[in-house]
Parts: C-alpha cells; structure tokens; sequence
C-alpha cells in the first residue's frame, strides 16, 4: 500500500527516528475496538432486499421509498446509490485533525476494491458496479464518497 504523503513524516519520526512501517505503527497507535468498528466498514455485510443490493444490516419497504420521495426521476440505480453512499470523511468524527485528501483517497481506493470483489463475491449473478466518486475541487473532502449499483440498473437510467 502506498503511504499518504500526511502521514510519512509521522511514521519517520518512530523508532528514534528510524521509522516504522504501518503494520507496526497500527501495533503501537491503535486498538482493538477500533479494528472491530473498521471491520463494519471494510467488509460490510450487503443484502439483497426485493431487486435490491444494499450495504447494511436490514432494509424496509419504508426506507426506499424515503429515498423515492426525496429523489426526482428516481431509479433503481439511484435508489441504490444513495442508500449505499458512504462519504470518506464520516469515518471518523467532524474536525479530526489528520483528515487530508491523501488519506481519503487511499481509503477510497481501498473500499472500491474491498467492496467489489466481496459484492462479487457473495452476488456472482447480480454484478455491480462500485464507484469512488472524486469531486472536481480536488480539496472539497466531503465530497469524495463511495458507493455502488447493480450493473442490470444502468440500463434502466437512459
């Protein structure tokens, strides 16, 4: 994996300056809570609700057709779409200081390919598409996001 660019200073300065590789500095910064909880986000459970693919636990008639109101010209993609959104940003709380576009995009990158080969996986007869959505304004962080549809869904936006 490549390392962020925010973080390389941070992982020089360890070991009396001889640096540490991101395995040992998770041996040393992190905790086991914390793993348990980026487990629910980088292998999801997903779900096949009605035509539906969505990340979660459960789903209900009442949550779509939420997002049908709230969404013009919806369509089955759409609906998909922003149920199964997650911005990158949102993995940890509003203000964390070490939040940089770097580390988003790593994250981003790493999410798309967790979450296709796991929809591929567990849905072999429903394929999908998985997208880690980048803004224009490269520096607009809440805006990078992933997300995902069943492929079957695109023809039916045209």
């Amino acid at each position: 994996m490549d390392i962020p660019e925010s973080m390389k200073a941070e992982l020089q300065a360890c070991n009396n300056g001889k640096g540490i590789d991101l395995e040992s500095w998770i041996g040393l910064s992190g905790n086991f809570s914390l793993a348990v909880g980026y487990a629910s986000i980088f292998c999801p459970k997903f779900i096949q609700f009605e035509d539906y693919i969505f990340v979660g636990e459960d789903m209900d008639d009442d949550s779509i057709k939420t997002v049908r109101a709230f969404e013009k010209g919806n369509t089955p993609q759409s609906v998909e779409i922003v149920i199964n959104h997650f911005h990158i940003w949102h993995l940890h709380y509003v203000g964390c200081p070490d939040l940089s576009v770097d580390k988003v995009i790593v994250i981003g990158e790493a999410l798309k390919n967790i979450y296709e080969a796991r929809l591929q996986y567990l849905f072999p007869e429903r394929p999908c598409t998985v997208e880690f959505f980048k803004p224009e304004d490269s520096e607009d962080i809440e805006k990078y996001y992933i997300s995902f549809w069943q492929k079957k869904h695109e023809s039916k936006n045209a």
